[in-house]
């Protein structure tokens, strides 16, 4: 049985493993850091946070339970995720930047890229079944199953946007090379192509 402690702790070294290994948000904040700027991946990397919080939440309150068992509604967000992430990528293919936004943009820039986190988790429906799979075996038993799914998938968020903030930093010494023409065309056309592989990976998987 396990105690308070003994869960937070075991969760949060999970949660660590999880958040450490390669993947979409990664891809996502690192060039949206070189590319764009600090501050648009900043809101890219909350909205990341964000859509962890909107799985949560279905978790916590049984939608995310729907989905676990009816292979219908995954298979509407399956292929809604693997559109949308096929849609960012052959933009990023086919029309890479040339030259970083404008200062006066960063305002729009930023909303947009808050907005492309969001969608980027709130229509991955792994993250779901993850949640409704993993969380549970972490809830203490006798404890509130809503009140510690969002307990943990706090932990998760804050491990996740500590590790993204890290990552945004990193890019900091290489800006001036990040920055040219030739770099953003290529991150543009490597994260699409990521993109593109990740929403095959996703059409393509089974629970």
């Amino acid at each position: 049985m396990l105690t308070i402690m003994d869960a937070l702790l075991a969760f949060s070294f999970a949660a660590l493993l999880l958040t450490l290994t390669p993947g979409l948000d990664t891809a996502l904040v690192l060039r949206t850091a070189t590319v764009e700027g600090r501050k648009q991946a900043v809101h890219a990397a909350l909205g990341i946070s964000t859509g962890c919080l909107v799985w949560g939440a279905a978790v916590a309150f049984g939608l995310g339970a729907l989905i676990a068992v009816s292979e219908l509604a995954y298979d509407i967000l399956k292929f809604c995720g693997a559109l949308y992430l096929s849609w960012l990528g052959i933009n990023m293919l086919l029309r890479p930047r040339k030259q970083l936004a404008l200062a006066d943009n960063t305002a729009k820039k930023g909303s947009n890229w808050f907005l492309k986190g969001v969608l980027g988790n709130a229509l991955n429906p792994k993250i779901g079944i993850f949640y409704v799979s993993f969380l549970p075996q972490f809830i203490p038993q006798g404890h509130s199953p809503v009140l510690w799914t969002f307990i943990l998938v706090g932990i998760h968020i804050v491990i996740g946007t500590s590790w993204s903030m890290a990552l945004i930093s990193a890019t900091r010494p290489l800006a001036t090379i990040l920055r040219k023409e030739q770099v953003i065309r290529w991150m543009d056309r490597t994260t699409g192509a990521i993109f593109l592989a990740f929403a095959a990976r996703l059409a393509l998987s089974r629970r």
